[in-house]
């Protein structure tokens, strides 16, 4: 790859062409003067690159480029476009360390760990705006699933000291060790099974994420960070063009908050699992963990809510809600989610009863990378690199880099 590198480095500096005259027009509309050709060492996929550039400086607005670096997508960076999809790639999936150790071993390439931490969290940033500016959406004519199901759902990410200032969390002195990154997903499950059952479509999955808050205030004037979000997220994939829209959680009131807000239309869904982990925590409370008449309250109760029979289980439930706490809590959650628990008529109608979707989402878009032992985040770091990660896995990530290259060309 050197000769290669070196082959192409003697036939772009051999090409003067980018000095144009002694002025060109600066991006503040006024004339930049030439001041001589900057030399500079570029990483590119066959190597190190050291390019000699015709520079300007601009005197109005104080600053310089170099033609050369805007044409061939350079301005800012010391890594070719190449290379930087390479760091893009590693930096989404694995830690940065491990990120140079794959560059150096498959691509031969020697990016430092600090610069691949700095590359990749820029180009995270750059998606994650290019997400808050609606960088790609389901075209109005595209045809949208017939039923389109939406799921939230928060992880906790461990992040630096300097981040949990203040903050309450669940430590015992009442301290935090995480910041909690809400995800937003989207899917669609026209297959089935052999029993029949909704099985998720391939491909049909995408995520959106970050450390952001989801309350709102009544006066506040705009929705919080994340409710925006989950709306963003709800119209690039045409979630209000689908005939059937259905909302799935755990049972956490700011989910049904949003729902309610947002797609007030759409079919609430208490994911099936969740509910019957609450019933579990009541066994364990009552009869012990193991206990084996712990196990067949459990079961009974369960029986009960796969046939929605939430009456039967208010009643088991209330005989020991004055004296246990789990006993008590779990009466009001399912008194509050119990039209959001009709799970016969839900199959009966083809729908899917569990976010299976959404907890792998937690792990797969936000723990496999975030949440490793011995890491620390900057809120900033960790949403930029959630934000990369989201982009790749949800397939958007070669939409948004011909956005970036036809923006730098225009740019130019």
């Amino acid at each position: 790859m050197n000769v290669a590198a070196r082959a192409v480095e003697q036939r772009i500096n051999a090409d003067h062409s980018d000095h144009t005259g002694p002025t060109v027009l600066c991006a503040c509309g006024e004339p930049a003067r030439y001041a001589g050709r900057h030399d500079k060492a570029f990483e590119s996929v066959l190597g190190l690159l050291n390019l000699s550039r015709a520079y300007y400086h601009c005197p109005a607005c104080g600053t310089g480029f170099c033609p050369r670096d805007r044409a061939l997508g350079l301005q800012g960076e010391s890594l070719t476009p190449g290379v930087l999809r390479m760091v893009g790639q590693v930096g989404a999936r694995v830690s940065f360390e491990e990120g140079h150790e794959l560059l150096t071993e498959l691509a031969g390439l020697d990016i430092s760990t600090k610069h691949i931490e700095r590359a990749a969290e820029a180009l995270g940033r750059e998606i994650a705006q290019d997400e808050r500016s609606g960088g790609e959406t389901t075209p109005a004519d595209q045809t949208v699933a017939p039923t389109l199901y939406l799921g939230m759902d928060g992880t906790g990410v461990p992040v630096r000291k300097e981040e949990l200032v203040d903050r309450q969390g669940k430590q015992p002195d009442g301290t935090a060790k995480t910041r909690e990154v809400k995800l937003v997903t989207v899917w669609s499950a026209e297959g089935r099974d052999e029993k029949g059952t909704p099985v998720r479509d391939k491909d049909s999955i995408t995520y959106s994420a970050a450390i952001e808050s989801a309350a709102t205030r009544d006066t506040d004037e705009y929705s919080a960070e994340f409710v925006q979000r989950a709306v963003r997220e709800a119209s690039r994939r045409g979630f209000e063009r689908a005939d059937r829209r259905v909302v799935l959680g755990d049972g956490a009131l700011w989910i049904w908050n949003i729902a309610d807000e947002c797609f007030p239309d759409a079919i609430q869904i208490v994911d099936l699992f969740h509910a019957k982990e609450h019933l579990w925590d009541v066994a364990k409370s009552i009869y012990g963990a193991g206990s084996e008449l712990g196990s067949q309250w459990a079961k009974r109760r369960r029986d009960e809510l796969d046939k929605g029979d939430i009456d039967a289980i208010l009643v088991a439930l209330s005989v020991h809600a004055d004296t246990n706490d789990e006993a008590r809590k779990c009466m009001g959650y399912m008194t509050r989610n119990r039209h959001r628990m009709a799970y016969p008529k839900f199959r009966a109608q083809g729908l899917s009863v569990g976010s299976g979707v959404v907890e792998a989402g937690c792990k797969t878009a936000v723990a496999t990378r975030c949440k490793r032992a011995g890491m620390h985040w900057t809120v900033s770091g960790a949403n930029a690199i959630i934000a990369l990660r989201c982009c790749i896995l949800s397939s958007r990530f070669d939409h948004f880099w011909v956005r970036r290259s036809k923006a730098r060309h225009v740019a130019a």
